[in-house]
C-alpha cells in the first residue's frame, strides 16, 4: 500500500468531562476511497471537524504527505489540499454555478471579475469528472437536483487542486438515479488520485465505492479494513458492539467504555 497522504495517530479530544475520541488512527491514501463509518455519537463528525482544521486535538499528531504538521484552522487545511463538502452543501441558491464554485476565491483582472477564465475553469473541472448532468455553468444552484447540486459541491472542492476531499453522508435524500451519479463521481475522484473519504450510513453504498472502512465505535476505532475482507453483517457489528468475532476492540476496552 502506498503511504498516506493524511494521517491521525493517536488523536484524542475531549469536551469538559466527556472523552470523545480515544486514541484514533486515521489514514487516507491517495487513489482509494476510505468510508468512515459509525453509529450517532460514534465520534464521526469530530474526527471530520479536526482534519477539517475546525476543532483542534487534545493529543496526537497530524500528518501530510510523511510530515507532521501544525493546523491552526480551516486556511491550514485547505492549504495543505484538504476540502470537506459538508451534508448541507454550503451552497448558495441565489448564485450560479460559477459563482457558487469561485465564491470567495473569485478571480480578477484589475478591479474587474475575470467571468471568462471563472467559467472556463468551471466548465473544464465539470468536464474533468465527466460530469454531464449540468447543462450550462450559468445555471442557478435553485433550479438543480439534489444529485447536481451535490455534483456542483464535489466539484467545487476539487477545484483547487486538492489532494483530499471528505464528502458527509454524499447520498442522504437522493433518489436512485441521483445516488447513481454521485457515487461515480465518487469513484472517479479516487482514480484520479485523490484521496477520498466517504462519510455514510448506507452500508450498500459504502460497499459498493470504498477500498477501505475504518468503523468507530464509541470514539474508538473498532477496525481499519480493506473492504473486500469484511462483510457487510460484520461492519454492521463492528458499529453496534464494537467488535465482530476475531475483530474490532477488545473486549477489556469495550468493558471500560
Amino acid at each position: 500500500m502506498s503511504q498516506p497522504l493524511l494521517e491521525l495517530r493517536g488523536v484524542n479530544k475531549s469536551f469538559g468531562v466527556v472523552h470523545v475520541l480515544h486514541d484514533v488512527d486515521f489514514a487516507v491514501h491517495p487513489g482509494q476511497v476510505t468510508a468512515l463509518v459509525g453509529d450517532n455519537g460514534a465520534g464521526k463528525s469530530t474526527l471530520v471537524k479536526i482534519i477539517a482544521g475546525i476543532y483542534g486535538r487534545d493529543s496526537g499528531d497530524y500528518v501530510f504527505d510523511g510530515q507532521p504538521v501544525t493546523v491552526h484552522g480551516p486556511r491550514d487545511v485547505a492549504a495543505l489540499g484538504v476540502e470537506v463538502v459538508y451534508q448541507d452543501l454550503a451552497l448558495c441558491d441565489n448564485l450560479d454555478i460559477v459563482e457558487n464554485m469561485f465564491l470567495g476565491r473569485e478571480e480578477t483582472k484589475g478591479l474587474a471579475l475575470d467571468e471568462v477564465t471563472m467559467e472556463s475553469r468551471a466548465r473544464e473541472t465539470l468536464a474533468s469528472l465527466s460530469v454531464r448532468t449540468v447543462k450550462s455553468v450559468r445555471q442557478g444552484v435553485a433550479s438543480l437536483s439534489g444529485g447536481q447540486r451535490q455534483t456542483v459541491a464535489i466539484a467545487k472542492a476539487v477545484l483547487w487542486n486538492s489532494k483530499i476531499v471528505l464528502l458527509d453522508e454524499p447520498t442522504a435524500a437522493l433518489g436512485v438515479a441521483q445516488t447513481r451519479q454521485v457515487l461515480d463521481l465518487v469513484r472517479r475522484l479516487a482514480d484520479r488520485g485523490l484521496g477520498v473519504v466517504l462519510i455514510s450510513h448506507n452500508m450498500s453504498d459504502v460497499f459498493e465505492v470504498a477500498d477501505r472502512i475504518t468503523a468507530l465505535y464509541l470514539g474508538r476505532v473498532a477496525a481499519d479494513v480493506a473492504t473486500k475482507d469484511v462483510t457487510h453483517s460484520q461492519v454492521v457489528e463492528l458499529i453496534t458492539a464494537g467488535r465482530s468475532g476475531d475483530l474490532g476492540i477488545a473486549n477489556s476496552a469495550t468493558a471500560t467504555i
